[in-house]
């Protein structure tokens, strides 16, 4: 039976994807939804996790649903899909008119794979016709989102339990790239997964991206753009301000001979995809991003990744360097430190959570929470208040979250400011040795760092032969084939 199930998976491989052979982690994944049991799948970041859902839903008769957490993730997803080949996929999302919902709605059941949002989840005319559809595979995307103790607390995402039950609890594959040992038991717990969990855990090193860290003294600035000239094309920078990010980008494009553009949350959606599409084809050479951009960047060619401000925790930083060399052709992390950088992080982060008068205030006044804009806080107010969990019970959680992302910025000055070996380090975060030292590991343990790849091979402003423009890909970003695949 193990055998006649390998050579149908090897078969489908071949036929659907055009492989020969799956990486590490992709046929354990694959062979637990087959065989019908739930699953928690860690892998690292670019190594192939969608062809873990993907490949055994074409021998399942119903839908897949997929929850993504963010509108270009799951946008880039579908894309890429039809763009291989499958046209009975559909992302319901904010981006549609109310007549391309209604049109999805109403066809929902001649899908083979649908991508929601976990709020988009929550509306309840779109779970009744959920319930409707005959879903065979539940998978949730980027599970950590799903702990409390996870890099993003979206309270959507811890109702995904329940959801689960209501559409009769299918065969579920949670994914994530990075997730500790107490979130991975969160992730099961708060998804109800069933019986015999598989897990599917494996090292989130990726050694062929070079791990550097400079120390910086009022000249990060100088530091970066000597970076960005050393380095050469086929980079993301990302920035904890906007302001900043904008302010970068412009002057890449005055400075150097780069092209470069922003992207974060004031980017009309228009222009993100058309940033996003130039980014893909190799004719924009630089991203100045917040950390919205990049989950789900199907881009194997990236060389660098630096960050200009101090990510939150080890588990998005791990999440974000990963962007780079998924060709496994060499790429480069490097964090520009500064001592002080963790005070505007600490910041963002009480910023994020409400005190203690607001959430006093959404108690006593539940409906005032309607008028209030979506933001992390007032999500989190809603979510405390929905469940009826008692103020003081809401509080000390909140307390705890603090206390939890102050432990994960100090690891990350601990990570910047270091003299021991930096990958080692990380992994030791996750529980995890470091199996083997390469040439050329981080900057601790070679001072004189060498450039990991080829410069001369980094994307120039040619269109390869067979590469479709930016305009080409948006106008397929904006014209999705609404129509039920008959």
């Amino acid at each position: 039976m193990d055998d006649l199930l390998e050579k149908q998976m090897y078969d489908m491989l071949e036929s659907k994807f055009g492989f020969s052979s799956f990486r590490p982690g992709q046929k354990e994944a694959i062979k637990a939804a087959l065989t019908g049991r739930d699953s928690l799948v860690m892998l690292p970041t670019g190594t192939g996790k969608s062809l873990c859902y993907q490949l055994p839903s074409y021998f399942m008769t119903g839908a897949t649903l997929i929850v993504s957490p963010l509108l270009s993730l799951m946008e880039d997803q579908v894309e890429t899909m039809k763009k291989n080949g499958e046209k009975s996929v559909v992302a319901l999302n904010s981006f549609m008119s109310q007549k391309e919902k209604k049109l999805v709605m109403n066809s929902l059941n001649t899908y083979k794979f649908i991508f929601m949002s976990p709020e988009m989840l929550q509306q309840e005319r779109v779970l009744t016709r959920l319930k409707q559809v005959s879903i065979s595979l539940l998978v949730v995307d980027e599970a950590h989102c799903i702990s409390q103790w996870g890099m993003d607390f979206r309270p959507d995402y811890l109702r995904l339990g329940d959801l689960k039950n209501q559409l009769s609890s299918p065969l579920t594959m949670a994914l994530t790239a990075t997730a500790v040992e107490a979130v991975r038991q969160e992730i099961i717990r708060n998804l109800n997964l069933n019986g015999d969990v598989k897990e599917v855990i494996y090292s989130v090193n990726r050694p062929t991206i070079q791990l550097r860290v400079e120390q910086c003294v009022g000249d990060k600035d100088s530091k970066l753009f000597h970076a960005i000239n050393t380095f050469g094309r086929s980079g993301i920078i990302y920035f904890s301000s906007k302001k900043i990010a904008d302010k970068v980008a412009t002057r890449i494009r005055e400075t150097t001979g780069f092209s470069a553009e922003s992207y974060h949350s004031d980017i009309e959606a228009k222009d993100k995809k058309k940033i996003q599409a130039q980014f893909l084809t190799n004719e924009l050479d630089i991203i100045c991003a917040t950390s919205a951009f990049g989950m789900g960047i199907d881009k194997p060619d990236i060389r660098y990744v630096i960050h200009y401000h101090m990510p939150a925790n080890p588990e998005m930083y791990l999440q974000e360097i990963g962007r780079a060399s998924r060709d496994q052709q060499g790429g480069i992390a490097l964090l520009l430190y500064e001592a002080g950088d963790e005070h505007l992080q600490n910041r963002l982060q009480e910023e994020s959570l409400p005190e203690e008068e607001e959430l006093r205030y959404a108690y006593r006044h539940p409906k005032a929470l309607e008028a209030l804009k979506d933001d992390s806080k007032s999500r989190l107010a809603r979510y405390f208040v929905s469940r009826k969990t008692a103020i003081n019970e809401a509080l000390e959680r909140i307390e705890e979250r603090k206390r939890y992302k102050k432990q994960q910025l100090r690891i990350m000055v601990q990570y910047a400011s270091t003299e021991s070996c930096k990958r080692e380090m990380l992994l030791n975060y996750f529980n995890e040795e470091l199996q083997e030292r390469q040439n050329a590991c981080c900057s601790s343990c070679e001072s004189k760092l060498p450039l990991p790849y080829n410069k001369q091979r980094a994307p120039i402003h040619k269109k390869l032969e067979g590469e479709q423009t930016w305009e080409v890909i948006l106008n397929k970003l904006f014209n999705f084939n609404l129509q039920p695949k008959k």
